[in-house]
């Protein structure tokens, strides 16, 4: 499923119009965003928790041609799903 057809999915379980349920899927993404940003935890109960893990420096390896790269430290997004999600999936 992609955005399209998930905010039409949000339109026809809400039964809004399209427009209205673009604007909620889009403030829903913004506000998970933004909460990142500031390295906030966003938990959304029985469904699972975005949140920013900190990747430390490393040193890689470029796969074409086996040298060692250095790769910068990174923040990262994760998603830790919760139990009822878990449990539909079986």
């Amino acid at each position: 499923m992609n955005k399209s057809e998930l905010i039409d999915a949000v339109a026809d379980a809400a039964d809004i119009p399209r427009a209205v349920a673009t604007r909620a899927v889009e403030a829903v993404t913004d506000s998970i965003t933004a909460a990142l940003q500031r390295d906030d935890t966003v938990t959304l109960v029985g469904f699972g928790s975005f949140l920013v893990s900190k990747r430390e420096a490393r040193t890689g390896r470029n796969p074409k041609t086996g040298e060692p790269i250095e790769l910068k430290a990174a923040r990262v997004p994760k998603f830790r799903p919760g139990k009822a999600l878990k449990d539909a999936l079986g």
